[in-house]
């Protein structure tokens, strides 16, 4: 109640855009991260493996470093579960839909984990990168939704199109878009350029990064060649 009372009674729109800007730094910061570390960690993984398969580590090793990788999604999926919350959605349908994501996640990682089915790291990184941005995208244009709505933002209020005579935003399959990649049956311009702008910089970081990478390695390889 109290922070619901700050800023004329906008306290509560404030600190829900506020932690969705939080939730898309923390995403974009892990496509970044992935695209420099993404190779290392599996890399690390698979030695940590063998070494507790071979008994020369225990199998408390192989915890810890998988918990270390899995904290700070831990984190990030608590931030997107509260940025679904504040979009209006009743608690049952976000704890069903949370069960279901998790009841899917497992069903996926014990396909992996018997052989049934073999998924290449370097596309797996792919889709998950892409997935991500196009969730942080979404979450910054919610965020920006949400200051408009409360007066913060006045530029660019007017809706750009209205898609909704295709899909509804409001219907089960434009729900489940919008929490996905942000789908707005009739999004505002700054909407539509706070999603643009958030694809812009995680691709322009991740390419730089990557370049980076590239140079390093060519650096090494020229090294070893003299």
């Amino acid at each position: 109640e109290r922070i619901a009372s700050l800023f004329d009674g906008s306290g509560q729109e404030l600190l829900n855009a506020t932690i969705l800007g939080v939730a898309v730094v923390m995403l974009v910061w892990t496509v970044v991260w992935m695209a420099s570390h993404g190779k290392e960690m599996v890399t690390e993984m698979k030695a940590v493996g063998r070494d507790v398969k071979d008994g020369r580590k225990p199998l408390a090793a192989l915890g810890i470093v998988v918990g270390m990788a899995v904290l700070r999604e831990g984190v990030e999926i608590v931030l997107f579960m509260y940025g679904i919350a504040v979009t209006g959605e009743s608690p049952l349908n976000v704890a069903i839909g949370f069960a279901l994501g998790v009841l899917a996640g497992a069903v996926v990682s014990f396909i992996l984990y018997r052989g049934l089915v073999a998924i290449p790291v370097k596309a797996l990184f792919k889709t998950t990168t892409i997935l991500i941005t196009l969730l942080a995208a979404g979450l910054a244009a919610q965020s920006v939704g949400i200051l408009q709505d409360a007066g913060f933002i006045q530029s660019l209020s007017d809706p750009l199109w209205d898609s909704s005579w295709l899909l509804a935003d409001d219907g089960a399959v434009g729900r489940v878009l919008r929490t996905l990649v942000g789908y707005r049956a009739q999004p505002t311009g700054m909407e539509v350029a706070a999603y643009l702008a958030t694809v812009a910089v995680i691709v322009i970081l991740s390419r730089l990064v990557n370049g980076r990478i590239a140079k390093a390695k060519q650096a090494a390889s020229g090294m070893r060649a003299a």
